[in-house]
């Protein structure tokens, strides 16, 4: 166990908060559930953490889209304090709901260190339907994300009717270019999905499922890492297993490739602190 501690959001339908800081402690850190109100009103202070996680679920039932009623409220009662704690070298995660919510207050994309500015947007699938799949990720190993250190390619679980990553055309070339477009929804063997559903599960721009501001310390994704925290979570497990049996591939051993991202996160302030 490090000393990196990792501030976990809570509360009004947030419903991912106990896999997150379930997965941040197999990561070697040490996680607090934290309710969005003991944040705003003072009792628990940001800067007691390394890393904020803004987690999956339906903050306030998405009543006026997903993750804006968040967005409003953190960013008015205490956005002074989030930038703050991002210009100290903090990291900042965002997961399916949580991406939502931080790209509405501006912290991603944050072109030129501006946290503020909205210029992203995750909106409706193409399909009209909420969708609960595993899919395929190529990982730009190009990007400075943290997060994604050596990672490659990946598969993960979507849960979402909010996923589709949108945003005008220089936006998107200005990502590309910049190496933030982290994730990509891919077929098998990591070629582009090319926008086809369902490899691509929301018809999502550039096939974009992850995006980093420029200093690769916010990370926001559609995808799902705090779901394949076990070797058995993934839906193909029992197929794997008896491929190790017969092959003697020790694949059931090794950190899940979920995992993998938050270990990278915790290591990443391990050195800095």
């Amino acid at each position: 166990m490090s000393d990196v501690k990792v501030l976990v959001l809570a509360g009004y339908g947030l419903n991912c908060d106990h896999e997150t800081a379930y997965a941040f402690e197999l990561a070697g850190a040490k996680a607090e559930r934290v309710h969005i109100n003991s944040l705003i009103d003072g009792n628990v202070r940001l800067d007691m953490f390394h890393i904020m996680a803004f987690v999956g679920g339906f903050g306030w039932g998405d009543d006026h889209g997903a993750g804006v009623i968040q967005a409003v409220k953190l960013k008015t009662r205490i956005g002074d304090k989030m930038l703050e704690f991002v210009e100290k070298g903090n990291l900042v995660i965002g997961i399916c709901n949580g991406f939502q919510a931080i790209v509405n207050m501006g912290l991603l994309p944050g072109f030129d260190c501006n946290y503020t500015k909205r210029s992203v947007a995750l909106t409706f699938n193409d399909s009209g339907n909420f969708r609960n799949d595993w899919v395929k990720l190529k990982v730009n190993t190009a990007s400075s994300c943290v997060f994604t250190k050596e990672l490659d390619k990946i598969e993960l679980p979507v849960r979402h009717g909010e996923g589709k990553f949108y945003s005008d055309e220089p936006t998107i070339k200005r990502l590309i270019e910049n190496n933030q477009v982290v994730l990509q929804y891919a077929k098998q063997g990591g070629t582009p999905a090319e926008g086809r559903f369902p490899h691509n599960p929301n018809g999502s721009v550039n096939d974009i499922a992850g995006i980093c501001d420029p200093s690769g310390r916010i990370f926001g994704l559609m995808p799902h890492p705090e779901a394949y925290n076990h070797f058995t979570n993934h839906p193909g497990w029992t197929r794997r297993k008896e491929v190790i049996k017969r092959t003697g591939n020790k694949e059931h051993e090794e950190v899940p490739e979920g995992i993998r991202i938050f270990k990278n996160g915790v290591e990443y302030m391990a050195s800095r602190i």
